[in-house]
């Protein structure tokens, strides 16, 4: 393949994950989506369907990252998910910070896309800060925090770390197949848990977690099979076209802030070019900005006060650290890792949950009257 076709191929890759992810900003804008939210609404309201959407995307997700890879468009092991070394503390702390961060940011990383497409200041001043502790997470001196504490304990696996490289040697069947059987069955678990209750039964309900599950399948569509070269015509290596990590990817909403940040504030160096994650991030915002302006609830917010302001730093700066400490965010592991059924994606998902009701059992002792006053 020569050079006009890569730059062609590379346009082709971006313009569809725009075109996906200005779809799912829209749809993450009408509907309320929203992991942080779902943890919110069973605490405040008791109310689980926020869950069970989240819940509705993870098994569509599962089963359709599942038949790609059983039909030979996508290699499930070229993600970065599925590594052998399972850091398993990092993943604890990270997405237990991230799940607290959220919370006192007002919402996860894709939702604080959505935010700045109806009009949110404060979403504006947590992207900022979240990309720039992301930043540090990854190349700076919490990096190195990062890397010389959490990052040194973890087990060394012998095989990848998703459950079917993980059993199939156990069990006699080949991976391939064994990948099928347990997406089906884990996929339709999730499915079967979200859709038990006939109350869950909403147009918007059922098309939030449908939608969601069905856009990170095809942005691993994109990223794994439209983007992925066999013999890059430089290197005469393989090569998935425009990911920042140079492996298959799906969405997730933490580093790509900081990838973000780094091209605007760089831009006129060559080398800093537009990646799948950073165009991510322009299509939710893009997108939920259409939404809101067409159904009328775009407005402006900004902080009611210091408290409030403080809140959104402090949470922006756990999410930035957490994120990138736990290999992603709600939508990075909770979605994206879990569709591959990596071991360290679903020792996230408990974490993200955990901190999250953390920062809710936190902001309920700040908001509770003080009996000596």
């Amino acid at each position: 393949m020569d050079a006009v076709d890569i730059s062609s191929l590379i346009k082709t890759v971006l313009l569809a994950t725009f075109a996906i992810t200005f779809l799912l900003g829209a749809v993450m804008q009408k509907t309320g989506f929203c992991s942080m939210g779902a943890v919110s609404d069973i605490f405040i309201m008791s109310s689980w369907d926020r869950l069970k959407q989240w819940f509705l995307a993870i098994g569509v997700a599962i089963i359709g990252f599942a038949l790609m890879s059983y039909l030979g468009f996508i290699d499930p092991l070229k993600s970065i998910y599925t590594g052998t070394k399972f850091l398993w503390l990092s993943t604890l702390v990270g997405s237990t910070l991230f799940g607290f961060g959220m919370v006192l940011a007002s919402g996860c990383g894709s939702k604080t896309l959505v935010r700045i497409g109806g009009g949110n200041l404060k979403s504006i001043i947590v992207f900022m800060v979240l990309g720039l502790s992301a930043y540090m997470t990854m190349k700076g001196f919490l990096g190195l925090i990062r890397i010389n504490t959490l990052d040194s304990v973890y087990i060394a696996l012998n095989t990848p770390q998703d459950l079917p490289s993980i059993l199939s040697p156990m069990t006699g069947i080949a991976r391939n197949n064994l990948h099928l059987v347990l997406g089906l069955l884990i996929g339709f678990a999730f499915i079967a848990y979200a859709l038990v209750n006939k109350v869950f039964w909403t147009a918007e309900n059922l098309f939030a977690g449908l939608f969601v599950g069905l856009a990170i399948c095809a942005i691993w569509w994109v990223s794994g099979s439209l983007g992925f070269v066999a013999e890059d015509p430089n290197t005469l290596e393989e090569v998935f076209l425009t990911t920042n990590s140079g492996r298959m990817e799906s969405l997730s909403f933490v580093a790509p802030y900081a990838y973000t940040l780094d091209l605007l504030m760089l831009y006129s160096d060559t080398s800093k070019v537009m990646s799948l994650g950073i165009v991510a991030v322009i299509g939710m915002i893009s997108g939920a900005a259409c939404s809101a302006l067409l159904t009328k609830t775009f407005r402006w917010e900004s902080f009611r006060n210091s408290e409030d302001t403080a809140n959104h730093l402090v949470g922006a700066t756990l999410m930035g650290f957490g994120g990138v400490t736990a290999l992603g965010c709600t939508v990075g592991q909770g979605l994206s890792g879990i569709s591959t059924l990596a071991i360290g994606s679903f020792l996230a998902l408990p974490g993200f949950i955990f901190g999250a009701y953390l920062a809710l059992r936190y902001l309920q002792v700040r908001l509770a009257p003080n009996p000596c006053s």
